[in-house]
């Protein structure tokens, strides 16, 4: 692998797939398309419906592999993740392991850059190769268009973070909107919700799409309900929230 090419698809809409990432996937030698198991096979779907879609290189090939899963339980979360990220890297070595595939493409839900590590994980691939990252659609861009709502009040700062951190610090200081993602426990329990306001998303751009907004007295118990429902029906959720203090 000489070269490697982490191309953001957005959050669940093949719409959200750029020309860029279009020119990309045809450029490429090797498609590496992960699956995340049984209950999460719809990912591995999107993933194949926008190869059918775009992809027209007949020389280019796909190859599906099974992706590594964390350990949730490791004592220590930060040596967890640096373990699981080792044992992706050594899954795309290998996966990508095919004569005349000197240039590999991935695609990455969302984008690259924001809470995803695909870049950190390709370090770790022997070489390393030249990485080449096309952007795409963000899920706090996708959440922001799916409430019409700007992210940002005029003139002023907003946080992302994280539900961990949301549960374990609380409210980020010196800004009133804060955007929560990778929250598997619906952190926003945590906070007292008076003067808080959220507007909650999952599944955001697919079919499946359920959005809510409110105060957070109210709409917290309501977004509660839905997103055990959801998980339930779907085996699987993804979601994404923004909280903001009035």
């Amino acid at each position: 692998m000489r070269e490697l090419s982490l191309i953001g698809i957005g959050t669940g809409n093949p719409d959200h797939l750029t020309a860029e990432a279009a020119r990309a996937i045809n450029a490429a030698d090797l498609i590496l398309l992960p699956r995340k198991g049984a209950d999460k096979v719809d990912l591995a779907d999107l993933r194949r419906e926008i190869l059918a879609r775009v992809l027209v290189n007949p020389a280019a090939q796909v190859v599906e592999f099974d992706l590594p899963q964390r350990d949730a339980a490791h004592p220590d979360y930060r040596a967890g993740v640096e373990g699981w990220h080792d044992a992706i890297a050594l899954a795309w070595a290998r996966t990508a392991d095919v004569p005349g595939a000197d240039h590999v493409a991935l695609l990455v839900w969302g984008d690259p850059s924001l809470y995803d590590s695909s870049l950190r994980i390709a370090a770790r691939l022997p070489g390393p190769p030249r990485v080449r990252v096309i952007p795409g659609i963000t899920a706090v861009q996708a959440l922001a268009a799916a409430h019409a709502m700007p992210l940002n009040a005029i003139g002023a700062p907003f946080m992302v973070t994280t539900g961990r951190r949301l549960r374990d610090d609380g409210f980020p200081p010196g800004c009133d909107t804060c955007v929560v993602m990778l929250d598997g426990t619906c952190s926003f329990r945590s906070l007292p919700p008076a003067g808080l306001s959220i507007w909650w998303g999952a599944y955001l751009g697919m079919e499946a799409q359920i959005l809510d907004h409110g105060p957070l007295a109210e709409a917290g118990p309501r977004i509660l309900n839905a997103r055990a429902a959801a998980r339930a029906r779907h085996g699987w959720i993804m979601d994404i929230y923004l909280l903001r203090r009035a």
